[in-house]
């Protein structure tokens, strides 16, 4: 979508969201494919402390509300909205996956609108399962 920015993940979250895209078909999985195509691709211990990475807690805005949210950004299977996890394959998680604290993204939502996000804060990163 709209965000000219690359995108860092690291090998274990590109390899794990390669797997679950090729198993899944969706317009969301299909957008995320192509975030993967123009992401940066590092080991763990060189992710920058400032990327989205998965079982990332995030604080991210949308820059049509000026809402901010914090949530943890999980794999489908752990995705729980009272625990403010957020799954990869939910809209918001595609868009924020390797983002850098600052950057904005526009990013079509179910509503067949777009939106922007932009993330504020990386609070923590924990190592991918």
């Amino acid at each position: 979508m709209e965000n000219s920015n690359h995108l860092v993940l690291t090998q274990a979250d590109f390899q794990k969201l390669t797997s679950l895209i090729n198993s899944r078909n969706s317009e969301t999985t299909e957008l995320l494919e192509e975030e993967l195509g123009r992401a940066v691709v590092v080991s763990d211990e060189e992710l920058p402390k400032d990327v989205v990475s998965m079982n990332s807690k995030v604080c991210f805005q949308d820059l049509e509300t000026g809402k901010e949210t914090i949530a943890i950004l999980v794999y489908p299977h752990e995705a729980n909205i009272e625990e403010n996890k957020i799954s990869i394959l939910a809209p918001v998680g595609s868009a924020l996956i390797g983002l850098r604290v600052g950057q904005i993204i526009q990013w079509p939502v179910p509503s067949g609108k777009e939106k922007s996000f932009k993330v504020i804060s990386v609070l923590s990163q924990q190592e991918s399962n």
